[in-house]
């Protein structure tokens, strides 16, 4: 039994829609659709996730000879999921010279981080990728971004939760549903208003 099987046999067993299982793995729709569909396989971390949620090992997940022995019609696995989903996890990348105020990086946790050379001045610049668990990351890092009354250039921070994308300025917060061109388009116009070119709106989703 594939993998992409066994997925779709949990996810059903556990009265998951694509899109529950897609807002409790902070992935798209489309993501856990392609899983199901055995066009990609989830990432370490998205896999130890899915055996949390559906409270199997790895072994059984990833071992095409092993079968799923039991799979109960059960709303509990799926309910606590969804309670543990109430606290938000924003995941993106933070360029360190985008804020004024270093204490931003107290409210994150720092998964990794690279230098890039901009080929410019400064010669590098410092690059965080994060997570936060707190509620109110996007109106924290709204307050400390920098922006032309600075004497620079509006810069932005992307992230997302589940399948919300946000694009944040200083003072504004941007945010659009992945998968939703319509929404996208209207962000994309404010950030032409704030003077950001459109090879700069290429954001990872």
């Amino acid at each position: 039994m594939k993998l992409s099987e066994k997925i779709i046999e949990l996810r059903r067993a556990n009265g998951m829609t694509q899109e529950d299982l897609a807002s409790i793995c902070n992935v798209s729709r489309q993501s856990v659709s392609k899983w199901e569909a055995d066009i990609t396989l989830p990432e370490t971390e998205k896999l130890l996730m899915l055996g949390k949620i559906f409270r199997v090992s790895m072994d059984v997940l990833l071992k095409d000879e092993l079968i799923l022995s039991e799979v109960k019609e059960v709303n509990s696995c799926s309910d606590n999921a969804i309670h543990e989903k109430k606290q938000e996890v924003y995941e993106g990348v933070l360029i360190k010279e985008s804020v004024v105020d270093d204490g931003i990086i107290d409210l994150i946790n720092v998964n990794k981080i690279e230098l890039w050379n901009t080929g410019g001045t400064p010669k590098y610049w410092t690059v965080l990728f994060f997570t936060s668990d707190r509620d109110d990351f996007p109106e924290k890092i709204s307050n400390v971004m920098v922006s032309d009354s600075d004497g620079g250039e509006n810069w932005f921070v992307d992230f997302k939760t589940g399948n919300v994308k946000y694009i944040v300025f200083k003072n504004k917060i941007l945010k659009y549903r992945i998968g939703n061109e319509t929404e996208k388009r209207q962000v994309c116009e404010e950030c032409q208003k704030m003077g950001i070119l459109d090879e700069q709106m290429n954001w990872s989703e």
